[in-house]
């Protein structure tokens, strides 16, 4: 079985909030995959369902992004599982607008989601990296992070969430390779191998020229009297 948590904070104020792409991420992957209804448990909201042969528990956290670990860590030990079953959807300031990354274990780079998760089961469990870009300035990404996307960020978000949903059943069978190449179909399709057809000539051709005269002068003078 396989524990997918996406990451956010609670509430319809939140809801669109930049940092709240991995609710996004997983209300996808429920919607798309025809997952039961969300129910509250482990101090967050849960959906079971399938992704392809896995098992699979969506949790969405309701405790606020910097208490996330303690939802997380009921609901691990309440299924009996192991931190390597665990699969986090997190926005990604490092990352740009569209791009996603799978990362196996390492450090919570100061995501206060991630820290608390780390606190609660320690460090190797798999994420998925959402880029949101960065804004530029460290005092400003507090009021980024919590800001709504843009209605111009629209297109390249719903190809990230199609394209994570697509990919999700081989990330449940951990194949992180055939996860990213789902994903890139929907944010990078490959172009078209099609050539466009070579346009019909419509301009008239010019008249041939006719061949040069190459008689000597005195020839042409005795051809004009015959």
């Amino acid at each position: 079985m396989k524990l997918f948590v996406g990451l956010g904070n609670p509430g319809q104020k939140y809801a669109r909030n930049r940092h709240n792409i991995g609710f996004m991420a997983v209300d996808r992957i429920a919607e798309d995959h025809g997952f039961g209804p969300w129910k509250s448990k482990f101090q967050g909201e849960i959906s079971e369902g399938r992704l392809g042969s896995e098992k699979t528990l969506l949790l969405k956290p309701q405790t606020f992004m910097n208490r996330s670990g303690q939802s997380v860590g009921e609901a691990m030990r309440f299924y009996k599982l192991e931190s390597t079953d665990v699969v986090v959807f997190h926005d990604e300031l490092d990352l740009a607008p569209g791009k996603v990354r799978v990362k196996v274990g390492g450090g919570h780079a100061g995501h206060n989601g991630l820290r608390s998760i780390h606190d609660h089961i320690g460090a190797a469990y798999d994420r998925v990296r959402l880029g949101i870009g960065h804004p530029g300035r460290k005092e400003m990404v507090s009021a980024y992070v919590l800001s709504d996307f843009a209605k111009s960020e629209s297109d390249w978000l719903d190809d990230v969430l199609r394209g994570v949903s697509d990919g999700a059943p081989h990330l449940a069978r951990d194949d992180g390779g055939k996860f990213m190449n789902a994903v890139a179909l929907r944010t990078a399709p490959p172009r078209s191998s099609k050539t466009a057809a070579p346009k019909a000539e419509t301009a008239c051709k010019a008249p041939p020229k006719p061949p040069a005269d190459e008689r000597s002068a005195m020839q042409k003078l005795l051809d004009k009297f015959k």
